[in-house]
This record gives structure tokens, C-alpha cells and sequence, in this order.
């Protein structure tokens, strides 16, 4: 079944350059377009899309907002940030908001691609470690992993089993599917299947917010701490 998309932008082109990118692959078609983040809301709710390609800076609702909504709403759909600068403070509240990755705006077609394809099948398009760089480089910011509820580790994750900790920590430390299964002597399809586990336990979209959550509960801290 091809991958719906809905597109969120501003620009009218660049919206245009999207479609006929997307138009041109057999397993992925444009169900609609939307000029802000009250339309985009709007047409999340009639057209069912599978992956939001969402832009941030908008009239009437930036796309911070209509992303929010759009996960609370259909928790099903994917948004995917779209944002002009690396570690853009935007991609970092899209992320806060339920967004499962961020791409650039000049990436290139076949990344684009890609990454929806990858955001469809239930993965992140930020790798842990980047989402790390990321978190790093906003936690003055908007106080992400300062004072942290006070918690410990034990109890935040007591409904994982042993190696569903394992794996979680591997994953927010921004090891791969394949450097977990080695580290751990396991099969790649194992990892898989535990990463499944404790993202449902707690209640999480993807890896990317695995990381986050571990963040915001002060289970792991800045690199320069």
C-alpha cells in the first residue's frame, strides 16, 4: 500500500518541488498540501496521512503547534520536521512535541525519499546520536536535563525487564541495531523486538524520544557534564 504524505509549507514551489518528487515514486503519493498549521490540522483529520512533512515557520499556526496537535489527535501519522538550519531550536521543539525526526530543506531528493520511507515503516529519521548532539547543544536552553524529576533509573524503568534496560540504554547512549546485537550477543531481529517492547512500556513514539524522555528524567546527562 502506498505511503500517504501530506505536505505543510508556506512556499507554494517548494510544496510543488516536494509533490512531484514524491509523484514520481510508485510506493508513495501527495494526499494534500496545506499552506499553515491550522490547514494542515484541518487535512490531517480528512485525508489520514501516514507521514506529515511539516514545515515550522508559518502564518496563522506554526507547524510546532499543528505537529502537537497532530500526534494527539492521530497518533498513527508520522511528522516530519522540516526545518532550514542543522539543530535549528525549531527542529528541537519539534521533536518536544512529538515529531519522529527532522530533515533539511536542501537535503537531497534521495534522502528525502528515504527518510519517509523509514518514518513510514516506524523508525526515526535523527540517528540517537545526532539526537544527542542536538539535546547537547539546547539543554541551556529549554532546560532539558536540568532539574530533573528525582526519580531514579530503577524506578522509571521497573516495567522493562533486564534486557529491555539493556537495550534501552544502549539505545539513548546512540549505538545502532547492529552495535547493540554485538554488544550484547544478540540477534539483530532480538534487538528489534526488545527496542518494539520498551518503546510501548513507556509509552514512547520512537528512539529519537527514547532519548529525549531520558533526557527530560535525568537518566543520562550532557556530555560536557
Amino acid at each position: 500500500m502506498a505511503i500517504r504524505i501530506l505536505l505543510v509549507d508556506d512556499h507554494p514551489l517548494l510544496r510543488l518541488g516536494f509533490s512531484l518528487l514524491i509523484g514520481a515514486e510508485d510506493d508513495m503519493h501527495v494526499v494534500g498540501q496545506a499552506a499553515d498549521g491550522a490547514e494542515a490540522i484541518a487535512l490531517a483529520t480528512s485525508m489520514d496521512p501516514d507521514v506529515v512533512l511539516m514545515d515550522v515557520r508559518m502564518p496563522l499556526l506554526d507547524g510546532i503547534a499543528a505537529t502537537r496537535r497532530i500526534v494527539t489527535d492521530r497518533p498513527a501519522a508520522k511528522v516530519v520536521i522540516l526545518t532550514t538550519f542543522d539543530l535549528d531550536e525549531y527542529a528541537f521543539e519539534g521533536l518536544r512535541a512529538g515529531a519522529s525526526g527532522f530533515l533539511l530543506k536542501n537535503t537531497r531528493p534521495e534522502e528525502l525519499l528515504a527518510g519517509i520511507r523509514a518514518v513510514a515503516s516506524g523508525n526515526a529519521i535523527l540517528s540517537p546520536s545526532t539526537t544527542r548532539r542536538l539535546l547537547d547543544t539546547y539543554a541551556g536552553v529549554f532546560g532539558v536535563g536540568r532539574d530533573p524529576v528525582p526519580r531514579s533509573s530503577h524506578d522509571l524503568l521497573s516495567v522493562l525487564t533486564a534486557r529491555e534496560r539493556d537495550v534501552f540504554t544502549l539505545v539513548v547512549a546512540g549505538l545502532s541495531n547492529p552495535l547493540i546485537a554485538e554488544r550484547l550477543g544478540l540477534s539483530e531481529t532480538t534487538v528489534k523486538t526488545h527496542v518494539a517492547h520498551f518503546l510501548a512500556k513507556l509509552d514512547l513514539r520512537d528512539r529519537v524520544h527514547a532519548v529525549i524522555f531520558a533526557y527530560e528524567n535525568g537518566l543520562i546527562s550532557r556530555t560536557d557534564d
